[in-house]
């Protein structure tokens, strides 16, 4: 670990799902991902004990840490007392607007607690999004991010995710860069919000939910999926696959993203539930 701590840090918390990446060349890697950081705002989502804050530091022009554990909260900011790039925000992640606390333009960086990646990703594309994420994530779930239709790693994530921003995958983390080592593998990714989504802003908790339902039913064909979804007849559900050149014998996995905004463009301009 980077730091001088005066003592021993505090304990690890395993309630909040705590693995401390300590490999100063893994780190580098990740500050490094971000790109060129001089002119930007970076915000860090678990900042720690401080290891990746101080990568960022040196490249950014401002650096956010937030910290939900209290006690390493408070040894951060007396850490970086008197450091007027880095400022250090204690409280739930998930409660806080992103877009608000950076002011303006920035980037997003995190080793985000695995149990609640998912809910992290999505907050962290609310908008105002930021230019660019890199997030280290349980490998399986970087590969789900990152997956191509008809993967077995293909789902509900992968859509909602790529119809938003280009998901790219970086590098695997091994278990021993960690302190204490986690019992799954690591990998880092890169999110790159699309100029022009592929949903437009007050359709996409619609299109989520959509999606989210038709893999639930991942078994069925799409004429069924969009039966039960919508409670439409058999001839209203074939016209609207056929209007947005979906076989209706194809499974929700074999749709692409923008063929899964074509449908909710759809399913909506109809009226459909």
């Amino acid at each position: 670990m980077s730091g001088n701590w005066g003592g021993s840090p505090p304990p690890v918390r395993k309630s909040l799902g705590q693995h401390f990446l300590s490999d100063p060349r893994i780190l580098s890697r990740i500050a490094d991902a971000l790109g060129p950081l001089h002119d930007t705002t970076v915000l860090e989502i678990g900042a720690g004990r401080g290891a990746l804050t101080d990568q960022l530091r040196e490249r950014a022009r401002r650096v956010i840490a937030i910290e939900l554990d209290r006690a390493l909260a408070q040894l951060l900011r007396a850490r970086y007392v008197g450091d007027d790039r880095v400022s250090i925000v204690e409280g739930d992640v998930l409660r806080m607007p992103l877009g608000e606390l950076a002011s303006g333009e920035y980037a997003l960086v995190g080793n985000v607690p695995y149990y609640i990646t998912t809910p992290i990703v999505f907050h962290a594309l609310e908008r105002p999004r930021p230019s660019r994420a890199v997030f280290l994530v349980q490998r399986e779930v970087a590969e789900r991010m990152t997956a191509a239709p008809g993967s077995a790693e293909y789902g509900a994530l992968t859509v909602n995710l790529q119809a938003a921003a280009r998901v790219e995958p970086l590098f695997t983390v091994p278990a021993g860069a960690f302190h204490p080592p986690p019992k799954v593998q690591s990998a880092t990714v890169r999110i790159e919000p699309l100029a022009e989504p592929l949903i437009p802003e007050g359709l996409e908790h619609y299109f989520r939910t959509l999606v989210q339902a038709a893999f639930a039913l991942r078994r069925k064909q799409m004429r069924r999926v969009v039966r039960s979804i919508t409670g439409l007849d058999p001839n209203a559900a074939e016209e609207v696959l056929q209007r947005c050149s979906i076989a209706p014998d194809v499974r929700p996995e074999a749709l692409s993203p923008a063929q899964f905004a074509a449908l909710a463009l759809a399913l909506r301009e109809r009226g459909a539930a």
